[in-house]
């Protein structure tokens, strides 16, 4: 079995160094979305084929679950939006690296226009100036769901996040319109938000203490009064 805190490769490296096909394909992919090494497009390139794999290892399976698994599999990559709403199992077999690729944190920074390139957004990613939500993320290979798409936004603490900032452009509005659309809010602004409500509901309960004051004043004036006039 060997050592089990030993480190070991989560994905397979070509079957031979050279060959031209695989070569020829990798080359426009690693400059178009910034790919470090050949290492994380095999990376990638594993991850498909293990989703290919389950899906050819369960077509031919009718149980109940089978059935239970296959639908995981669709529902799994549909918030990956990889697959449609109205997806079937055979339409994974139709994914290409490609379409990987477009769900990788690197490339969803660069078409929110957070980063002016894709070796900035790279940039942006690993010096954790880059969050999804509430989480720093600081793998540009991180693959993005749907619903996190809408959450991707500079980091809160990031000199970048300032308006005056050079690199900051009119990108933190259209996060915000797509985050407001979601029904999300940055941390900073809900807790922003909810300091104001208590301090207005603060000034309104002194507004209300000092209008009872007023009033009993006003009522015990009135008794001195028709005290002194008997």
């Amino acid at each position: 079995m060997g050592d089990p805190k030993k480190l070991r490769k989560k994905y397979s490296t070509p079957t031979h160094p050279w060959q031209k096909l695989r070569i020829d394909e990798e080359k426009p992919l690693m400059r178009e979305y910034g790919f470090k090494n050949k290492a994380e497009v095999w990376k990638l390139t594993s991850t498909l084929r293990d989703f290919k794999a389950r899906v050819k290892d369960l077509i031919p399976l009718n149980d109940e679950d089978a059935d239970a698994k296959k639908k995981k599999l669709i529902e799994k990559l549909q918030r990956l939006n990889l697959v449609k709403t109205d997806a079937i199992l055979e339409d994974i077999l139709a994914l290409t690296l490609k379409d990987m690729c477009e769900r990788r944190l690197q490339t969803i920074v660069l078409k929110k226009g957070l980063a002016k390139s894709i070796k900035q957004a790279r940039q942006f990613i690993v010096h954790e100036h880059i969050m999804i939500g509430d989480r720093k993320i600081t793998s540009p290979s991180y693959l993005v769901t749907a619903e996190e798409e809408a959450m991707v936004r500079f980091a809160d603490g990031s000199a970048i996040a300032s308006e005056d900032h050079p690199e900051h452009s009119s990108a933190m509005d259209v996060v915000k319109e797509e985050m407001a659309k979601a029904g999300l809010e940055k941390p900073v602004e809900k807790e922003e938000k909810e300091s104001k409500k208590t301090k207005d509901e603060e000034k309104s309960a002194q507004e209300d203490l000092r209008e009872e004051v007023k009033k009993e004043e006003s009522a015990v004036e009135k008794e001195e009064e028709a005290v002194e006039e008997k």
